[in-house]
Formats: C-alpha cells, sequence, structure tokens
C-alpha cells in the first residue's frame, strides 16, 4: 500500500478530512498516515485483554513506534515538505500472531494467553514506507517491530 495506491474507501471519515485539508486554500498541510502506535505506555502485549480475539492473526501488522512518529514529523517540518502525503510505518510486518505473541511474552509472567479467531479469510494490507524514507532521507529508530525493547520503557 502506497500513497498513491487509492484503495481508500471514499466513505472514510479519515479521507474526508484529508481531502478538506488538502483543498482548503488558506495554507497547504501535509498529510500523514501513521500506522498503528506502539511505544512507552502503548505496549501491544496489552491490545489485546480480557478475552479479545486477536482476528486475521495470519495477516501482517502495521505499526509504527511513538519516536519514529516524532522523527517523521521533525523532518518533514525541518525540510518543508509540505503539501505531501506520507506513509509512515516499521519496515517489517510479521505476522500478528507472531508479534503479539512476541508481545505478550515481553510482559512475563503476568500476561494472559492470547486468542487467535478461527478464520481462513486473510483480509490485510502492507503499508509501504519508502517515501518516508527516500523523500525525507529517514531512518528508522524502530525499523523491526520484533526488536522493539517494549520491556525497557521503550
Amino acid at each position: 500500500m502506497t500513497e498513491q495506491s487509492n484503495d481508500e474507501n471514499a466513505e472514510s471519515v479519515l479521507l474526508q478530512i484529508e481531502t478538506l485539508f488538502r483543498a482548503n486554500p488558506n495554507f497547504t498541510t501535509t498529510i500523514l498516515r501513521l500506522s498503528g502506535l506502539v511505544g512507552y505506555s502503548r505496549h501491544p502485549g496489552n491490545f489485546f485483554a480480557n478475552g479479545k480475539l486477536v482476528q486475521h492473526a495470519d495477516a501482517p501488522v502495521n505499526l509504527i513506534h511513538q519516536d519514529d512518529c516524532i522523527g517523521i514529523i521533525d523532518a518533514i517540518i525541518n525540510q518543508d515538505e509540505w503539501g505531501e502525503v506520507f506513509n509512515a510505518c516499521a519496515d517489517t510486518h510479521p505476522t500478528k500472531r507472531l508479534f503479539y505473541s512476541h508481545a505478550r511474552a515481553l510482559l512475563g509472567s503476568a500476561a494472559p494467553s492470547l486468542s487467535f479467531a478461527d478464520t481462513n479469510e486473510l483480509e490485510f494490507k502492507i503499508v509501504s514506507n519508502n517515501k518516508v524514507k527516500q523523500q525525507l532521507n529517514y531512518q528508522f529508530i524502530y525499523p523491526d517491530v520484533m526488536t522493539i525493547p517494549f520491556g525497557s520503557g521503550a
């Protein structure tokens, strides 16, 4: 999924807001489409608590660490990259089953087991971060979501 994919749902409220911002003649803006946010108080091991099922367990994750969000925003501002659309996510996209099991294990003994929904349907997108890396020359702090040190406060 790139910034030019045009796979967005035309009825999406977020897409409608993006369209309003881009069409406003009073300012120029850049749209930053952030993937799922992780880091610090957003420990992914806690995302599926209280028996909530992980849907589409074999679909890839699209996540980004909070530090990379701030780094990309800083790059946009410092490089005056206005009038653009950027996708922002980490380089790696392990399956939900692999990633959330790993995140739960990082919680240690306090981590309840995960439940994965049985489904044969595999709905997913893999978000590309190539434009951020090429146009902004951004180097991710946490390019691999499996190596984020969640246990140490990251």
